[in-house]
């Protein structure tokens, strides 16, 4: 792993609640969250797989790890974004997301880039 600066990408995202794909009764919370990655850094690189830890309100956490994102693997060159949006089911009305995404540079290079925590919440229920 390293910390030169030619390895780099940003990460952003963006919440939605999916109040018709859940079920408040039965304790089901349905969120979309929509990414986008950038390559900052002044090497191509392909995004291999990602990391995310998932925490509910009352600490229950999962892990999930896979490849890639959405089916896909991306090659992002220099100041290249790719952007796609996934979604996950929480038992609470309100969680936290973050995790990493592992990348190889074209030089072979490989690298982790952190996804920052962001929250997961139903409209009206934070302040």
């Amino acid at each position: 792993m390293t910390t030169d600066k030619r390895y780099e990408c940003s990460v952003t995202v963006r919440t939605e609640f999916l109040s018709d794909q859940s079920d408040l009764q039965a304790g089901r919370y349905a969120f979309s969250y929509h990414i986008t990655i950038t390559n900052t850094g002044s090497v191509a690189a392909q995004l291999i797989s990602r990391h995310w830890v998932i925490t509910d309100a009352e600490q229950k956490i999962q892990e999930v790890r896979g490849l890639g994102v959405v089916g896909e693997q991306p090659l992002l060159q220099p100041t290249a974004s790719f952007e796609y949006t996934s979604g996950t089911v929480l038992n609470t009305n309100v969680g936290t997301m973050h995790g990493t995404y592992q990348f190889t540079a074209i030089d072979g290079t490989q690298f982790d880039v952190a996804i920052p925590s962001f929250t997961l919440s139903m409209p009206r229920v934070l302040h």
